[in-house]
């Protein structure tokens, strides 16, 4: 049985970020399985993004075994980053500047 999807404290402020300075975005928290967080949408560009709390011990911030595996796998075929802060979100989108 799936327990119900946690979101990182800072996810929010991530999106509505991303979606103020233009992008599309859209979650995926809720497929679990280490799939990443969220999918945006730039300049014909898709992102795939895992958040994670960057005001959590470092322990804490670790990817699962999951998330781990969802990760080596993808990035043979494709994209995957992870974001702490609105400003790493920002830079995997390739936008320069904070609003």
């Amino acid at each position: 049985m799936r327990h119900r999807a946690k979101i990182d404290a800072n996810q929010t402020s991530i999106v509505l970020a991303l979606r103020a300075a233009g992008c599309a975005v859209q979650s995926l928290a809720t497929i679990g399985n280490g799939c990443p967080d969220i999918l945006v949408g730039r300049c014909g560009v898709n992102y795939l993004i895992e958040i994670k709390d960057g005001n959590k011990t470092p322990s804490q911030r670790k990817l699962t075994s999951d998330e781990e595996k969802w990760h080596l796998y993808w990035k043979q075929f494709g994209q995957v980053d992870t974001a702490e802060s609105v400003e790493q979100a920002f830079e995997i989108v390739g936008l320069k500047e904070k609003l």
